[in-house]
């Protein structure tokens, strides 16, 4: 396998890699769409197309769903959970193997810096290592009925679940919900974005030759329109795990409503990143850059709201300036410390923000900008920006911009601060920067967050539960808490 600078060299020389899928991935192997549509994916780092793919719809959807239900009832259901688990860990073995190709692929795909592919590709090795070893730990409980009784429960699959995965994290999203949905016995379904389709095929081909049998997980690409809404909707889909903005998921909620389909919904965030007076200033500053222009700010849990106690914000906004202004920006391939954006489209929405709040006289403190890859003049590109001087009911700190975009706020101390943090209609993630423990934990407890990170944004890993409150959504990913998401409790009581 060529290293992950050889793949670079030849996707940067040729602007693609050889033998990228064009099918679906449906009952075990590659498929042309029924259709016989392709449409083209888009390398972020140069604006340009890389490849092309299968453009389904409904017709390929219903398939898809068909063959999942068949091998649920034939096959993947009543197959030994120790064997489930040696699958999946093999799975593992192989993503790991071939790391290097999926990560290039990742990059090209979504733009991210390789760096932070790399990293995702071995989250998502991770997620099915971690979900192998579940596999024969899914044990239910017994029930003290008295004399003359026994009263049992055990877990069951929920049958076919819908994968809906989105652009910014393809590959890490796609592992954390197939992997549980397989060691708890179901079937999947997945609809990787349109902007990001290839790394969520070549997983599908990598679990079939790990050993997962025809049909148990199938991969369809195309549109939300055309394939995600169809899938949703599909009667014969028991569980949707959703992964987008807050209007597509309430699209997702009711259109499995109609079919009563059990749902996780994974939405938007405006996650607060709380630095109180008496924090690690250093630890505090790493923390907050790497929590807003990760990923060019394209994370759902990403700190786009910096609390800060006015003591301490004049200084540590100087500083944070400086290194906004330092990061590197380039081509993913080329390994920036900041890649572009993901498309033309998201580029112009986070520009529409900053233009308004220009014209509302917003203070722009750093960046606020369109810009290009500076080596080659291309690309989806926006600059760190920080901004500064916003009432708490401004745009900027009530919307997701979903970019390289972190917005200031001033508390007067830390309860000020926590009624700042809560101040929204999204509840996904925060972070605390405090060398007071004690503080740090009355915060965790009262800030209206499914995840808190102390003196770490991002900490924790496939161990962690994930999902947020309020509009960021409702069940939770990761965990043995997400591979209970994949299981229904039955209960048995018997007299004798």
């Amino acid at each position: 396998m060529l290293s992950s600078q050889k793949f670079a060299a030849v996707a940067m020389r040729t602007g693609t890699l050889p033998d990228m899928p064009r099918g679906h991935f449906v009952g075990g192997a590659f498929c042309g769409p029924i259709g016989r549509r392709l449409m083209e994916s888009f390398d972020p780092g140069t604006a340009e197309p890389f490849a092309e793919f299968a453009r389904g719809d409904s017709a390929d959807v219903y398939a898809a769903v068909e063959c999942a239900r068949r091998a649920f009832e034939s096959t993947w259901r009543d197959t030994a959970a120790a064997e489930r688990g040696r699958i999946l860990s093999r799975a593992a073995q192989l993503i790991r193997e071939e790391a290097s190709r999926l990560a290039v692929v990742e990059c090209l795909d979504s733009g991210k810096p390789l760096a932070e592919a790399e990293g995702d590709v071995r989250g998502a090795a991770r997620a099915f290592e971690y979900y192998a070893g579940a596999c024969d730990k899914l044990q239910g409980d017994t029930f003290p009925l008295g004399p003359g009784y026994l009263g049992y429960s055990h877990h069951e699959p929920v049958g076919v679940a819908a994968q809906i995965i989105p652009w910014n994290y393809p590959i890490a999203t796609a592992a954390r919900g197939i992997a549980p949905a397989l060691a708890a016995g179901c079937t999947v379904v997945a609809k990787p974005a349109e902007q990001t389709p290839f790394t969520a095929l070549l997983l599908a081909e990598i679990l079939k030759r790990a050993g997962l049998p025809d049909g148990v997980c199938s991969v369809v690409t195309g549109t939300g329109a055309e394939v995600g809404a169809p899938l949703a909707a599909h009667p014969g889909v028991d569980h949707v795990t959703f992964t987008g903005s807050v209007a597509t998921g309430i699209g997702v909620m009711k259109a499995a409503a109609d079919n009563v389909t059990r749902v996780v919904l994974e939405l938007g965030g405006k996650s607060p990143v709380v630095v109180l007076a008496d924090c690690d200033r250093q630890r505090a500053l790493d923390g907050v850059i790497g929590a807003i222009f990760e990923n060019a700010g394209q994370i759902c849990s990403a700190g786009s709201r910096l609390i800060i106690e006015r003591v301490l914000h004049d200084g540590f906004i100087e500083d944070l300036c400086r290194r906004a202004e330092a990061l590197t920006l380039g081509h993913g391939l080329r390994n920036p410390k900041m890649g572009p954006v993901n498309s033309a489209a998201q580029l112009a929405r986070i520009a529409g923000f900053i233009e308004r709040a220009r014209r509302r006289g917003v203070t722009i403190a750093t960046g606020g900008g369109e810009t290009v890859d500076p080596e080659t003049g291309r690309g989806w590109f926006y600059q760190p920006t920080v901004v500064s001087g916003c009432a708490a009911d401004d745009e900027l700190v009530r919307e997701e911009i979903f970019g390289p975009v972190l917005t200031v706020q001033i508390a007067e101390d830390a309860a000020h601060a926590l009624a700042l943090a809560n101040d929204s209609q999204y509840a996904l993630v925060a972070g605390v920067y405090t060398n007071n423990f004690s503080a740090a934990h009355h915060l965790a407890q009262r800030l209206d967050a499914g995840q808190v990170y102390i003196n770490e944004y991002f900490a924790g890993g496939i161990e962690v539960p994930f999902g947020g409150n309020k509009k960021s959504g409702f069940g939770r990913e990761k965990g043995l808490e997400g591979l209970l998401s994949y299981c229904r409790t039955k209960s048995v009581a018997a007299r004798y």
